[in-house]
């Protein structure tokens, strides 16, 4: 059985919406800081008029999670709980970074990706993945860092750099075969990374999306 998934996302400066229906995917995507909020509806009633289908007929909306600015990330979880709620559909969080090493798989054949987000005040996000089955892994654990902190994750050799953190390469304390700092995160992969996601039973509650920041772990840790 076929399965029906629109994604969005505008954890940087990218705002971009993917619908996947009947094994076709119909995408927008525009680099356009700060108007991510006026972009994404006209963006997904595009898509899905495209697609000749209404909300209702979507399975699960997919909403890129973050990390990335703070801002962008609470417009794409607060659109994608609007809808869920409206239609009464579940939902899947998905890394930025993972679909950050996804687009890098996509567009240059990068099987094992360092992602880096420029998290502004001197810090980057920074996450290692593997392919595995067509979608990107997560090696080790996400994290916010100074560039020269970074580690790359065990068992990684020669991997690709990916995403607006690698604009600081010399500082990188990591080093890659190649890099790709012109690489944003596009809700297109968010699709791949949500597909095994939603098999396996991973969706969950509008009220249950929530945004990762990454940085407010670091700030506050949880207590008990």
């Amino acid at each position: 059985m076929t399965v029906t998934l629109l994604a969005l996302d505008t954890a940087t400066e990218a705002c971009s919406a993917a619908l996947l229906h009947d094994g076709q995917v119909y995408q927008r995507a525009q680099v356009a800081p700060r108007l991510h909020a006026q972009l994404l509806l006209p963006m997904i009633e595009e898509i899905l008029g495209e697609a000749g289908i209404t909300l209702a007929q979507v399975d699960a909306l997919v909403f890129g999670r973050g990390p990335g600015a703070f801002t962008g990330v609470r417009v794409a979880t607060g659109m994608v709980q609007g809808l869920a709620f409206a239609a009464d559909k579940p939902v899947l969080g998905i890394s930025n970074l993972a679909a950050l090493a996804q687009r890098a798989w996509r567009e240059h054949g990068a099987e094992q990706v360092c992602a880096a987000i420029d998290a502004r005040m001197d810090e980057v996000y920074w996450g290692c993945y593997r392919l595995q089955d067509g979608a990107m892994t997560l090696v080790g654990a996400e994290t916010v860092c100074a560039p020269e902190q970074v580690s790359l994750a065990r068992g990684l050799d020669s991997p690709v750099g990916a995403g607006t953190g690698w604009q600081y390469t010399e500082r990188l304390a990591v080093k890659v075969s190649a890099s790709h700092p012109q690489l944003l995160p596009d809700a297109t992969d968010l699709l791949s990374l949500a597909l095994p996601a939603w098999q396996a039973g991973a969706a969950v509650d509008a009220a249950d999306a929530q945004p990762v920041y990454l940085r407010d772990k670091v700030a506050t840790p949880k207590q008990g």
